[in-house]
């Protein structure tokens, strides 16, 4: 009986509370309902095969609920699933299950495995796989298959805004095939593949690195910022 005890303490102790999968989406989900709004500066780098895209520095504007805006001078490769949608998607509770996926160590850190099933017909992502960070209760990797832009990797670093898990650092790789790209880099793409014999030892996926600085969390922000410009 001793033995079985100890053996439930240590297991306890490494994955600090013992938490089920629903227990770890309950508490990434609380973190997320404390960021009513923020603003913060972007510098965006992608690296594409076919294209050359310059880095661009922006400026993102998020509001509670589904408010998104990206403001800047140049072609801002920004994929929304990173920041938007799987948050709104985790918030929508009843409209999903989720699977546990044991334990693992990601890049030194303890992580919970999760995967999250939709149960309803219209979602467009069709299985998210998460990796959570067990003691800052932040996801740190999420694999995502979705219906409008295939399947999509995204790494996440965090600092000083780890406690509202909002991170310092977002890394997409994605299939550049399907990922839904702005219309200009759209037509750079299918008008280089239609001058290049295709090589099929030529990398099909892309990355995107977002570095995030100068966070302004919630202090307010106006509802004119989301309407569209004519």
């Amino acid at each position: 009986m001793k033995n079985i005890f100890l053996t439930l303490t240590i297991f306890c102790s490494f994955s600090l509370s013992c938490q089920t999968a629903d227990e770890l989406v309950s508490l990434i989900i609380r973190k997320i309902e404390l960021v009513k709004d923020y603003s913060v500066s972007a510098n965006i780098k992608a690296d594409i095969p076919l294209i050359k895209v310059l880095p661009v520095n922006a400026t993102i504007y998020f509001k509670q609920k589904d408010k998104f805006k990206v403001v800047s001078k140049g072609i801002a490769i920004l994929p929304k699933q990173g920041f938007t949608d799987v948050s709104s998607f985790l918030s929508k509770k009843g409209t999903y299950v989720s699977v546990d996926g044991g334990l693992v160590v990601l890049n030194g850190i303890k992580a919970h495995i999760v995967t999250v099933i939709p149960t309803v017909e219209n979602s467009d992502i069709v299985l998210a796989k998460l990796w959570v960070d067990i003691k800052q209760n932040v996801i740190i990797k999420t694999d995502l298959t979705t219906r409008g832009s295939g399947s999509v990797t995204i790494d996440y670093i965090y600092g000083y805004q780890v406690g509202y898990a909002l991170p310092d650092k977002i890394t997409f790789t994605v299939d550049v095939k399907k990922f839904k790209m702005p219309k200009s880099v759209s037509a750079d793409i299918n008008n280089t593949e239609k001058n290049k014999k295709p090589d099929p030892n030529k990398s099909k996926k892309g990355t995107i690195t977002i570095s995030l600085t100068n966070y302004t969390v919630n202090k307010g922000i106006s509802d004119e910022i989301f309407k569209k410009k004519d």
